[in-house]
Order: structure tokens, then C-alpha cells, then sequence
């Protein structure tokens, strides 16, 4: 019995100079992995337009139901993203949603991005749907805010959907 006791008090202190394994969240934050898939964010061109076209491929391919996409046609006066409609209503139960990134897969232009940020705290259920204005990306610094207003036919050299077409 004694042998047993020595045994054990042998792994301890074999064990007291290690280094500890704890972080001390939230002053430590931990790096996520490469591929991990954190909260959503909606992206931008350089140019402040957004990525987003309201086709809602995203919310067609969730497989949580928890994307809600509302489409609204772009005018030359009132001008969103660089197709012909943009996402007026774009709604993310956070609740519902399962991080399988298949919103990520199924978007034709990049717009929706699964990013590294998982600290997602609500008090309700209303703060756990996340609307556009809560999904979207501040204005890059050479870009302009939306609603932009552009000259009719012109086309935007930066964005690849609205070069000339030749």
C-alpha cells in the first residue's frame, strides 16, 4: 500500500514543472486552425461595393434552414453590388446554424466567408439573428459607401463581372 502511495505521488511530481495546458481565456486568446469556420462576414469589392447578388444559392444550400435572403433590383442611381439585384434583407440565425460552411461552397462570388472569430454570446433569441449590417464589412479605405451612384453603361475595371464584355 505504501509502494502505491510513493507510485503515485512520484507521477505528480514528475508531472509539477510541465508546462500548464490551461490558456487563461479571455486575456489569452487561442489561434484557430486554418480551417476553422467561425462567424460569418459579408464581403466587399476594393471598391466598396458588396460581393453579395441576392441569388440566395446560400440559404438554398443550408442545410439548417437558417439563411433568409431578400433580393432588391440594383438602379444606376441607387447601386449596391455590381449585378442587377443585391441582397436588401440578408438574415443569419446564428441559432440554427450548424458552421458546415456549405453557404461558403455554394456562393458564385465569394461573398459569404466563414471567418476565424467563435466568441458568439446572446442574451435572446433576437440578438442570435444576425442581419446585414451585423454580417457586412466596414468600406475598404479606397472604396465608397453603398448606395453608390454610377454613370449608365459605365463598368468598373476592378470588379471581373463588370468589364466589358468582348
Amino acid at each position: 500500500m505504501f509502494g502505491e502511495i510513493v507510485k503515485g505521488l512520484g507521477t505528480t511530481f514528475k508531472h509539477v514543472f510541465d508546462e500548464p495546458v490551461t490558456i487563461q481565456y479571455p486575456e489569452v486568446k487561442r489561434p484557430v486552425r486554418e480551417r476553422f469556420k467561425g462567424r460569418h462576414e459579408l464581403k466587399r469589392y476594393d471598391n466598396g461595393l458588396e460581393k453579395c447578388i441576392g441569388c440566395a444559392l446560400c440559404a438554398a444550400a443550408c442545410p439548417a434552414d437558417a439563411i433568409f435572403v431578400q433580393a432588391a433590383e440594383n438602379t444606376d442611381e441607387r447601386r449596391f453590388s455590381p449585378g442587377e439585384r443585391y441582397s436588401e434583407v440578408y438574415e443569419i440565425n446564428m441559432l440554427r446554424c450548424i458552421y458546415c460552411g456549405f453557404c461558403e461552397d455554394a456562393c458564385p462570388t465569394e461573398a459569404i466567408v466563414l471567418e476565424s472569430n467563435y466568441e458568439l454570446a446572446y442574451t435572446d433569441r433576437q440578438s442570435a439573428i444576425f442581419t446585414k449590417d451585423m454580417l457586412i464589412v466596414p468600406v475598404p479605405e479606397a472604396g465608397r459607401p453603398t448606395p453608390q451612384q454610377v454613370t449608365p453603361g459605365a463598368f468598373d475595371r476592378s470588379i471581373p463581372e463588370m468589364q466589358d464584355p468582348k
